[in-house]
């Protein structure tokens, strides 16, 4: 009976709180704190029992093993990704610890404590955000992501140092996990697609990650993201964190159900989550100067810092460990700087389109990391997004066109193309910079071939509001994405499957037109 209230109240909240343009995680919170004020006063069938704790562990498990699928050593052994996130974990630590203990009158070390919660942002949030916009792979999504995954996995480090476990002359076998990984990579390989891939991930995340780690004294949670790491590597490691996707989202609603179930929050834990949300500027503020430190342009730096002005989810996790009186302050802390977050990076390329001029007078003189090219020299035909679509199309055009471009805002994909052949440039069409200095002399016809709906229209209207005269031309999914994109500028956009009917009926008509085969 107990798990039926939890659905009807966590979808419902969940999904207003979805219709209003916030991350439903927030409704989920609020679905937890209704839920313990009625088990207070009505007779409802309301526990905050073992059952949604086991929930609420093997949701923050999986959240851990999908963290290590993507812990790729080259994503976060770069200066701007060490750098960045462990001075802004110790400046953050530095200003809060004081802050915390002279304003919340608290020890000094549940103090640190808390402001060690505080200085983590949350990997769900700026994933989704960044997912929504198909920003993962651009590079300030990617210096977001780095940063996330070392606040990671400081938070774990952490972790296991509050919870005072010892561990068993057993655990130093985890140095010889390594050893594993060829049979892991066959077990991964050998799973297929459906559901015996979900199996593995959870039979790594949950029995070896989880129990084995746990058998030997050590953090389960950290068990989680070794395993997931051991599998990084491997070409299927996305599509095993895809299919575990919805699971962990669902597991994760029990965290946070169970959270707002602990209790209402009083006037004192509604003052201390207000004056976070306050300071929550400053984070964002502290993250654009690190990142300009490290020589990154404005708007990567301004882009990035974006998706890190949040708190965390893992800070919630640590004060599970650490903090339980606090867990209730933490929580609401947490969902107001989404209630703030999210709607803000929904429009984030707008804002720092209207400040950007501003905001460069800050950059360093020296090159930068995501430097972008000011000419195209030659080029005759320019292919925007090199993706599956876009590399066919280069590939095609590339037999009779010797003056041909393509460019892409991930610089391993960019790395990837010209070891294969290709000429091909890291830029981001959504960067207006990118846009006021780009000069192309000989350019006669475009290609948009990025993923996202926004760029494709950026990129059109800038074009001709350069004056460029040639011929441009997109793809897209959907009727009316096509007509937008005309609008913008475009002369042409073709509709994705259509044109895949197109050619499928092209080939048979050349079969067809061939003498057949003897039976």
């Amino acid at each position: 009976m107990y798990e039926v209230i939890w659905i009807i109240f966590a979808f419902s909240l969940g999904l207003v709180v979805r219709l209003v343009g916030l991350p439903p995680l927030v409704g989920y919170l609020a679905a937890g704190f209704l839920l313990s004020g009625l088990g207070s006063f009505t007779a409802l069938p309301v526990e905050n029992g073992a059952a949604l704790k086991h929930l609420a562990h093997v949701g923050v498990l999986l959240l851990l093993f999908t963290v290590g699928l993507k812990l790729k050593v080259k994503s976060i052994l770069r200066p701007e990704v060490i750098g960045g996130s462990l001075l802004h974990f110790a400046i953050t630590c530095g200003i809060f610890t004081p802050g915390i203990h002279l304003l919340a009158g608290v020890d000094w070390q549940t103090a640190l404590l808390l402001a060690i919660a505080l200085s983590f942002s949350s990997t769900v949030l700026a994933a989704k955000v960044l997912e929504s916009k198909r920003e993962l792979r651009a590079f300030h999504g990617r210096v977001a992501i780095g940063i996330l995954i070392m606040q990671d996995l400081v938070a774990l480090l952490v972790m296991s140092l509050a919870s005072g476990k010892n561990p068993s002359t057993w655990a130093l076998v985890i140095f010889g996990l390594p050893l594993l990984r060829p049979i892991l990579f066959r077990l991964l390989d050998a799973s297929g697609h459906d559901e015996l891939l979900v199996l593995l991930g959870l039979l790594l995340a949950l029995v070896l990650g989880g129990f084995g780690f746990e058998s030997v004294g050590l953090s389960s949670e950290l068990g989680a993201l070794v395993f997931g790491a051991m599998l990084a590597n491997h070409p299927r490691a996305e599509e095993l964190s895809k299919s575990l996707w919805s699971l962990k989202e669902i597991f994760l609603v029990g965290f946070f159900l169970q959270i707002g179930m602990g209790g209402l929050p009083d006037g004192d834990a509604l003052a201390f989550a207000l004056i976070a949300s306050l300071v929550l500027p400053l984070k964002g503020l502290l993250f654009f100067f690190l990142l300009l430190v490290f020589r990154l342009r404005a708007r990567s730096s301004f882009l990035s810092s974006l998706s890190l002005t949040n708190y965390s989810e893992f800070g919630l996790i640590v004060a599970s460990v650490a903090l339980t009186e606090w867990l209730i302050p933490l929580a609401i802390t947490v969902a107001l700087s989404f209630v703030i977050s999210a709607p803000i990076n929904r429009i984030a390329h707008s804002i720092y389109e209207r400040f950007s001029h501003r905001l460069i007078r800050y950059e360093s003189q020296q090159r930068h990391p995501d430097e972008q090219p000011l000419s195209l020299g030659n080029t005759r035909v320019l292919v925007m997004g090199m993706g599956r679509t876009g590399t066919s199309a280069y590939n095609q055009l590339g037999r009779t066109e010797p003056n041909l471009t393509g460019l892409d805002s991930d610089p391993a994909k960019v790395d990837k193309h010209v070891r294969e052949g290709r000429s091909v440039l890291f830029a981001d069409a959504e960067d207006t910079v990118f846009w006021e200095g780009l000069h192309m002399p000989h350019l006669k016809a475009v290609i948009l071939a990025m993923n996202d709906i926004e760029g494709k229209l950026i990129a059109a209207r800038k074009l001709r509001e350069k004056g460029f005269r040639g011929y441009v031309v997109a793809h897209t999914m959907y009727a009316d994405e096509a007509e937008k994109i005309k609008a913008a500028g475009a002369d042409e956009a073709w509709l994705t499957m259509n044109e895949t009917g197109v050619a499928l009926a092209s080939h048979v008509i050349d079969f067809t037109g061939r003498p057949l085969p003897n039976d």
